[in-house]
């Protein structure tokens, strides 16, 4: 059923299409963006040039012969004044008897300040570019019910501007970590997402079957296991940017489907590894205000992650090696963890940690020396093999930065790992590692010394702009199914 405003516009579609009017022409004749009209707006009212602006209108305010109307466009807003004696007497009736708010229109005109100061441009035509058959927001400066902003970001992005600059901010981000990396001469890569065993991560996949092949695949959890191949194959410095996906639950830290970079780099010094990461993370950082440039100020302090927890808790994990001793010790310190659907040590110790110490990390945190059992592909250090080589960066509570400094290239290790991994599966565990003969084939034939990374930027992007849900920071984020 349609409202009463929408049947309107409905009938005044049909009014402009019975007078020969095209509501949605191909084409605009639009010689500035609003951005580019303000910036050169002291010149062109100076010499009287002629210019037109493009976009949707957001306002239509009418006093007799002089309208003000409100025009956005990806740039910004400006005020377009259209008069009936500048016009026209008939298409000055046009314009007011069918223009509708959310309706696209271009106006050339002149520059022309109000006399409340308000730069604008004096329309000597209102052209129609796209009729509004659905109307914005009953208030559409004030959009703010979560279903339907996330639902419907279209609307969100009329709605509030704050949502559009941070979405913005997302995609300055990205193309800054490319051109970072593309500086130091990493190479950019593309790896399968449709892949017939889900490695690289700990998690559930998402499973589809392919009719041509008969087969089940699955969409990726991550890109590891085949960017290493390519370090197998010769290639020293390389990175990807794409998308993953994880059969989770979906909250305020967690999507199905997220954006992740993942980078290796052969024969690289430890230190300068780490180095890279930090002018990594400070200089995408700065791209996201002044703000988020003094948090993630370097160097970043560094604790061990058997250290962060004694702090945290007083349990020290070195002097636990079963599940039961791990019970024992969450009840003696008095700590609530939730070891429900833990099947291994690495699933326990992951449980007390995200219990513990990492939800209490505020500011950008280096934490190394996990255990080994966590970290099922990371190479274990070679002074104390119960610990893995690998370092997180925790932020605000979360892994922002997942680095393993010496990645594991021993194919032996690796099939025992992936054979631990299996048991666990056949004990019931959905998101225990596959036996992956591929990728072993490929190490067989020999990694080089690797230091490796895997960045959530949804994550990193929602801690640089301060958004305290990651779907503010996803374009179009997974929802539940509308009833």
């Amino acid at each position: 059923m349609l409202s009463g405003e929408e049947t309107t516009r409905r009938e005044r579609l049909a009014k402009l299409r019975e007078q020969g009017v095209d509501p949605y022409p191909s084409t605009s004749s639009r010689t500035h963006a609003v951005a580019d009209a303000l910036a050169a707006f002291a010149n062109m009212e100076a010499s009287q040039t002629t210019f037109t602006i493009a976009g949707r209108v957001l306002a239509i305010r009418q006093m007799g012969g002089l309208t003000f109307v409100r025009v956005l466009d990806g740039s910004g807003t400006m005020q377009a004044v259209v008069k009936s004696d500048e016009l026209g007497d008939d298409a000055y009736a046009a314009f007011t008897g069918f223009a509708d708010v959310g309706d696209f229109y271009e106006f050339a005109g002149t520059a022309f300040t109000t006399k409340k100061g308000e730069q604008s441009v004096l329309a000597t035509s209102c052209v129609l570019l796209s009729k509004a058959l659905a109307p914005l927001p009953e208030k559409w400066h004030g959009l703010s019910d979560v279903e339907t902003r996330y639902r419907q970001r279209e609307l969100d992005l009329i709605a509030n501007a704050d949502v559009r600059a941070r979405l913005m901010t997302r995609s300055k981000i990205v193309a800054a970590m490319r051109h970072f990396l593309d500086d130091r001469g990493f190479l950019e890569v593309e790896t399968p997402i449709l892949q017939p065993i889900p490695g690289g991560a700990t998690a559930r996949p998402f499973v589809t079957h392919h009719n041509a092949l008969d087969a089940d695949l699955y969409l990726r959890i991550a890109p590891e296991l085949y960017l290493k191949r390519l370090l197998v194959g010769g290639f020293e410095k390389i990175y990807e940017i794409g998308r993953c996906f994880r059969n989770e639950g979906i909250d305020y830290a967690h999507n199905p489907e997220f954006t992740m970079l993942e980078l290796y780099w052969a024969f690289a010094d430890v230190d300068a590894f780490i180095a890279m990461l930090e002018e990594l993370i400070a200089s995408v950082a700065a791209v996201a205000g002044d703000d988020a440039k003094t948090m993630f100020t370097t160097p970043f302090p560094r604790v061990t992650f058997r250290q962060a927890i004694i702090d945290d808790c007083g349990i020290d994990i070195d002097a636990i090696t079963t599940s039961n001793e791990m019970i024992d010790a969450v009840k003696k310190a008095k700590v609530a963890v939730d070891f429900n659907g833990c099947y291994g040590m690495g699933d326990f110790y992951d449980a007390l940690w995200k219990a513990t110490a990492r939800a209490k990390m505020a500011t950008p945190t280096w934490v190394f020396d996990y255990p080994v059992d966590l970290k099922p592909l990371a190479k274990a250090k070679f002074e104390d093999p119960t610990k893995s080589a690998s370092v997180q960066l925790v932020v605000e509570g979360a892994e922002v930065v997942n680095a393993y400094y010496h990645e594991l290239n021993d194919p032996i290790d690796q099939r025992a790992r992936f054979e631990a991994q299996q048991t666990l599966r056949e004990q019931g565990s959905e998101e225990a590692q596959w036996m992956d003969e591929e990728f072993l084939s490929a190490l067989e034939h020999g990694m080089p010394p690797t230091s490796g990374v895997g960045i959530g930027i949804d994550r990193l992007v929602a801690f640089l702009t301060k958004a305290e849900n990651l779907k503010e920071v996803i374009i179009f984020p997974t929802l539940r199914p509308k009833v």
